[in-house]
Order: C-alpha cells, then structure tokens, then sequence
C-alpha cells in the first residue's frame, strides 16, 4: 500500500504521516479544555501545521478511561466550526463514532473519519461509504468507561488483528475503497501495559495486514507505570514510541507534540533511507 486517499488529498506512504491531535473538550486526559474555545482551538491547529503535521485530528468527546458519553448535539457544537475553518486550508479527521457527527462534519470538508469504534455503530458505514474520505477502523475493547477494566486476550495481537482485519474486509465489501481505510490497534483502549507492548513489540504483524496502520500512543498512562511520569511529563517516552512505531511499520502516528515527533521521524527516515 503505497498511498492514503483523503478527500481531496493524496498521501503517499514512503514516510511515516504525523496525525496532530486537536481535542476540542473539556474532559480529555491529557489537554481537556485547552482548546475548547473557538479561536484557542484555530491557534492550536495552526501550530501543529507549522510544526510538521501532514493531518488535524479534531475530536468532540474524550474516549479516555472512564469518559462519560456526550450528546451528538453537544460533539457537533464543538467540532463542526473548527472543522469548517479549518478544512479548507488543510487535510481535517474528525475523530467520531456518531453517524450523524460524520455526516455533517463530511458535508464540511472532513477529509477522514477516526473511529473508535471501527464503524459499528448502525448508520456508521452508511455515512462514509459514499464520497473520497478515508477511515481510521480502531480496535476497543468494551467502553470506554468500563475499557480498563480487567482487559483479558489468549494472544493480544492475533486477536486484535483478527477484529481489524474483519472491519477493513466487511469496510471494503460495502463499498469503501481500500486506499481509503487506515486501521488502528487501539493501544490503551481495553488493554494493559503488558498488552500495549506486546502489541508494538509484534506490530509488524499488524502491519503486514494490507492496510495502513496507525498508532496512537502519545502521553498514554503506561508512560506512568514504564517511565513514572505524570501526563504532563510524557514527551520524551511518547517521542520514543511513536519512533519505535514507526520504525516496527506504523503508517500514521497520532500525537500531542507534533514538532518533536518529527524531528525524531526525520532522524529514523535519513538512517532508513540513508544510500537510497
């Protein structure tokens, strides 16, 4: 797979893309209700671009650990004026499970829909099968207020590959082409720390799949247990970790701090690429 088709725009895969994250909520783990407000949130999308972000992933709902779920009236008052500013100038995702969130947000430019639900939700698949925008197909175990709790796997990674590879085939038989589908292993969503490094340990399987592959480990809680680092405090492990995905086969990776991802990504690309 040599190219991610996004709306209007075309990726080619021969680097690792940058996913800047954009949380417009008052709740999310590590950055709720830094930029909830309008211009604070235009500012914050405006700097992940200059510091090298090739996407903005905008979301309207924390998923993390323990999230109380938000209307679809409430997400949409939040993104879909970020998502309209922005999509013009830029390639937009919306990071949503709500069919109804997707479809207006695509009727605004979104380029891609990051689901954490990997388009279960009913009308989901309907939303997106028509039109040119790409789907990220995450993997979650449970909810993401009962997630974390006592997560159990035979094999983590057979298992997640398994769900992910079901997804993009029942994505792609209802019409969606492949160069549009990204598919994710939901490190951190109904797994352990054990689990989250079993998973980029093996992540060349996943990516072997045919699909590209996100990965999304920026400031997660086992930082806390590895490093014993507040959530402010997870730079240099969640740079350390979108490198190790990156150089194991990850396509995307989705992060807070975007400048110095890239730096570390320029570093693994000239050492991979270095003769050719």
């Amino acid at each position: 797979m040599n190219v991610l088709r996004a709306g209007g725009y075309r990726f080619r895969l021969d680097r690792p893309l940058i996913m800047g994250i954009l949380n417009v909520t008052p709740d999310s783990f590590s950055d709720g209700g830094r930029f909830i407000e309008r211009e604070a949130a235009l500012e914050q999308a405006h700097r992940l671009v200059a510091d090298g972000a090739d996407i903005i992933d905008v979301g309207g709902e924390s998923t993390r650990p323990g999230a109380m779920p938000v209307s679809a009236v409430d997400e949409m008052r939040r993104i879909l004026p970020i998502v309209e500013a922005l999509a013009g100038s830029f390639p937009v995702s919306v990071d949503t499970s709500k069919p109804e969130v997707m479809v207006e947000a695509l009727a605004r430019g979104a380029a891609m829909i990051n689901d954490v639900r990997a388009l279960r939700e009913p009308g989901a698949l309907d939303a997106v099968r028509e039109g040119s925008a790409a789907v990220c197909l995450m993997h979650m175990l449970g909810e993401p207020r009962t997630m974390q709790v006592d997560p159990v796997y035979g094999d983590v990674v057979a298992e997640v590959g398994a769900f992910l590879e079901e997804r993009a085939l029942v994505v792609e038989s209802a019409g969606v082409e492949r160069e549009r589908i990204v598919i994710d292993p939901g490190f951190g969503f109904g797994k352990t720390v054990a689990h989250n490094l079993e998973l980029l340990r093996r992540l060349p399987e996943l990516a072997r799949m045919g699909w590209p592959l996100l990965a999304g480990l920026s400031r997660k809680s086992m930082f806390a247990k590895i490093a014993g680092k507040g959530v402010a405090d997870r730079l240099h492990a969640s740079v350390a970790a979108a490198v190790l995905a990156a150089a194991r086969g990850a396509a995307i990776v989705r992060v807070h701090d975007v400048g110095p991802t890239r730096d570390a990504l320029c570093v693994l690309q000239a050492i991979e690429n270095e003769g050719s």
